[in-house]
């Protein structure tokens, strides 16, 4: 059986929007652009259909749709992130590109999904042996947007 790809609906863009998420996560490419041998609702025969792409080995497709979908936060994607620096360059890139900021890490993207950035000293944090030190971060995690590891770290001492 091959993986399991999570497929995202677009209204035209889906190559945009492949190209731009690849951008965010090291080690992901475009695989192919499927342009469609015939008209569809989406569009004229030749147009792109699918975008086939990998997120740091996980495959995904972007199709383009006859309309724009709806995403809600109900699904989303976790980036894990190695320090502050790239939480805050991941962060910034999906802001910076008409995203929303939501709270505890989360943000969507300008096509409406759900993204959630977490660094690696999050979530050791949040799941340190010392149940105290772990409610410290948790509370402190809950009160910020975008996350603050040294402030997560400050909290937790």
């Amino acid at each position: 059986m091959k993986p399991i790809t999570p497929c995202l609906w677009f209204a035209g863009d889906a190559e945009e929007a492949a190209n731009f998420y690849v951008s965010l996560v090291p080690n992901s490419r475009i695989d192919t652009v499927f342009r469609s041998p015939a008209d569809t609702p989406s569009g004229a025969a030749g147009t792109v259909l699918t975008v086939e792409f990998t997120l740091n080995g996980s495959p995904f497709l972007a199709l383009n749709g006859d309309e724009k979908a709806e995403y809600n936060h109900a699904v989303s994607f976790q980036i894990h992130t190695r320090d502050q620096a790239e939480t805050d360059r991941v962060w910034a890139a999906i802001l910076d590109n008409g995203g929303k900021e939501i709270q505890c890490g989360w943000i969507t993207d300008r096509w409406g999904l759900s993204w959630q950035i977490v660094p690696e000293r999050l979530t050791e944090l949040i799941k340190d042996p010392d149940s105290d030190r772990a409610r410290r971060a948790m509370e402190a995690m809950m009160t910020m947007v975008k996350i603050d590891v040294s402030a997560l770290e400050k909290a937790a001492k």
